[in-house]
């Protein structure tokens, strides 16, 4: 697990007590893991949060051993991330780890360490929510998908935000031991085995609602918690206490998005969640997520990702 100045704290700590507790429920004749804290420098870090903790007694690249299974690079802040990739031989370090690695994986914005290298050129990849538009700006050799929890391209994976980590190495664990392990350590942690929906279920909401007034705020909540129902223009106008003009102008202005626009939006995101995580008939899901017809879903679905409602099921769906 490699870490620096400004990591995120919780991008190290969430995958090492994966792998720490996946140890705990192997046999004593399996192989177990080593989980190794490393830093380009070594010693103690400083993390990202405000509280200011520090991680102690990392390993310096340069003293790791040759063999290693698997590493994983976690995020941290901006000036973190531009430190360890322009003042560091991480970069240079990784390229000449590749070959003889067996997994490269990065937690939320670790993927710009491993873009850096080139080691998403070509490839599938995701990071948090927020840094996705700027990891395709950065880097347009990446395909990037924007409401993966996490996304594997062997022998590279990357997962989303922060908490996301813990999902990817809770599958790398069931890759590597089995589901029985993985199932022991998700209830250990108390985890979803596998985490209903993506990142649009944070993300949706929380990137329009940024520079969004108290009231629109409010607002913005209620449609994401209920997307069925009359949320036409002047409906939602009507709840906000404006014309209809002035609320079209205003909720543009805060979320750059129009009103249908973002209903759309949470409507899918709802139905997305309902494809995921139940066996209900497509008629159900309609109904559920506030679509007026069977032929409005497949539309909007065919818009924004591109397949059908069945297509995504059948995909993402857990049952």
């Amino acid at each position: 697990m490699i870490g620096y100045e400004g990591v995120q704290a919780l991008d190290v700590v969430g995958p090492m007590e994966v792998f720490a507790m996946a140890n705990l429920h192997l046999p004593k004749d399996a192989p177990h893991y080593e989980v190794v804290l490393a830093s380009p420098t070594g010693g103690a870090m400083k993390c990202s949060s405000a509280a200011g903790i520090h991680l102690g007694e990392a390993v310096a690249l340069d003293g790791l051993p040759d063999e290693i299974d698997t590493i994983i690079v976690a995020g941290g802040s901006e000036e973190g991330l531009r430190a360890v990739i322009f003042e560091t031989s991480l970069v240079n370090w990784l390229q000449s780890r590749a070959a003889v690695t067996r997994r490269l994986a990065s937690v939320c914005t670790g993927a710009f360490v491993l873009a850096a290298g080139g080691f998403l050129d070509g490839k599938r990849a995701t990071t948090h929510w927020n840094s996705c538009e700027l990891l395709k700006e950065l880097r347009p050799q990446i395909e990037v998908e924007q409401d993966a929890i996490f996304v594997a391209e062997p022998p590279v994976f990357t997962s989303a935000g922060i908490t996301a980590g813990i999902d990817l190495c809770l599958a790398l664990v069931e890759a590597d031991c089995g589901a029985q392990t993985a199932l022991a350590v998700a209830r250990q942690m108390v985890l979803f085995m596998r985490r209903p929906g993506g990142q649009s279920q944070f993300s949706t909401g929380l990137a329009v609602q940024a520079n969004a007034t108290p009231r629109l705020r409010k607002l913005l909540n209620e449609i994401i918690e209920d997307p069925t129902g009359d949320l036409s223009g002047p409906a939602l106008a009507a709840r906000a206490g404006m014309s209809e003009r002035t609320f079209s102008r205003s909720f543009h202005k805060e979320t750059g998005t129009t009103p249908a626009q973002f209903v759309e939006a949470a409507r899918i995101d709802r139905a997305k969640t309902l494809l995921e995580t139940s066996d209900w008939p497509l008629a159900r899901v309609v109904e559920r997520s506030g679509f007026g017809s069977l032929d409005a879903l497949h539309r909007a679905f065919l818009k924004r990702l591109g397949i059908t409602p069945g297509f995504y099921r059948d995909r993402f769906g857990g049952r």
